[in-house]
């Protein structure tokens, strides 16, 4: 028996369209076939969530399975189970990085063109650094072309066209599809004359260095596309693209949240009760921030501007800095004795005002 499609989301049937956007991207990252490498449960639930997304972001499919269930795709319905890598990267592979449209970069296509060759996939790992500024990375991928001397004719299955029909019947009547030509894999042609040292689709394989381009702002998780650097196609196909994975480096001095940045700020006790000025490096220049006398630990100061780009040029986002006070480990005489006489000293006495926020307070806000 075939698993619910909102289960496998995670979603309840009242969600929206943007829930289930993001319910999907969030199970495609987890299970992506780049993250989980040899993984075939992996496998079988990026394609499984594909499924679900398939039939759920549409009105019309959602509303099919809401009335009948899985029984209204059993012919000729998405078939997850049955679709390469390939297919559901061209159909949803804007999920991951829709911000991407237009340029070199994009929304991968709507559908897989006829006779397309094969998408390339790699991962490009990026330091905070070039997170917040952009970067150029060039990469080394092995392509495969056509072979010199190579020819082609007609596929005589689909006369050229690359797809062949097929009538099923449903619960909802008989209906037309169309599939992938199982003969000349789409490409409306087959092999006549194959040059020696090439395979059995006429295709050598070399290594080229690509250069790709990333904008500033990307997140874990994403995925770009650079058009026409894939494997090309037989005949006269269009040449597949090269997908890249975007990863990201821990930083040993900042976390990421969104847009915004995270700085733990480490002070003395005598610096929180005098006062005092700190220079902060930032992952670009610096910036010096004043602490008031008296400061408390778990103290917040957020830097506006300071922060990640915005992917669609809305800005930046901000610096948030943490303020400990810490406190020393080991005391000698003298400073045993300062403290000692500060247990009677009412200054020293904890008497937090309702500026001063608990711990649990702190962490409702965040989440509010």
């Amino acid at each position: 028996m075939k698993e619910d499609f909102y289960q496998i989301l995670g979603i309840s049937k009242t969600a929206s369209a943007n829930e289930i956007k993001k319910a999907y991207r969030k199970k495609a990252i987890e299970f992506h076939p780049d993250k989980n490498p040899g993984d075939k449960e992996a496998e079988a639930n990026f394609k499984k969530a594909a499924e679900a997304y398939e039939i759920l972001s549409d009105p019309q499919k959602k509303s099919q399975y809401d009335q009948f269930g899985h029984s209204a795709f059993e012919s000729g319905g998405f078939g997850g189970g049955s679709m390469n890598m390939d297919d559901i990267f061209s159909q949803f592979g804007d999920i991951f990085g829709s911000a991407f449209g237009g340029g070199s970069f994009g929304g991968f296509g709507q559908s897989q063109p006829r006779g397309k060759g094969s998408n390339l996939r790699i991962r490009v790992q990026l330091s905070l650094k070039e997170v917040v500024n952009g970067a150029e990375k060039k990469v080394k991928v092995r392509r495969k072309a056509q072979a010199t001397g190579v020819s082609y004719t007609t596929c005589g299955t689909c006369k050229g066209r690359g797809q062949v029909m097929r009538v099923t019947n449903t619960i909802l009547g008989r209906m037309q599809s169309a599939s992938t030509c199982p003969k000349c894999n789409g490409s409306g042609q087959i092999i006549s004359n194959r040059p020696a040292g090439s395979d059995a689709n006429g295709m050598v394989e070399s290594e080229e260095t690509v250069s790709i381009k990333i904008p500033a702002g990307v997140e874990e998780g994403m995925q770009l596309k650079v058009t026409g650097k894939g494997n090309e196609a037989s005949g006269n196909g269009i040449t597949g693209d090269l997908l890249v994975l975007i990863e990201e480096k821990t930083d040993e001095n900042f976390i990421r949240e969104g847009n915004h940045l995270h700085f733990d700020l480490y002070i003395s006790i005598s610096e929180a009760a005098l006062g005092v000025s700190k220079e902060i490096n930032l992952l670009e220049g610096k910036v010096r921030i004043k602490l008031e006398s008296g400061i408390q630990s778990g103290k917040t100061l957020r830097l506006r501007g300071k922060g990640i780009p915005d992917l669609n040029g809305y800005g930046k986002g901000d610096l948030l800095v943490h303020v400990n006070v810490w406190t020393p480990k080991t005391l000698n005489k003298e400073q045993k004795q300062f403290f000692q006489k500060m247990l009677e000293d009412e200054n020293f006495t904890p008497n937090p005002d309702k500026s001063d926020k608990s711990f649990f307070e702190k962490v409702k806000d965040m989440f509010a």
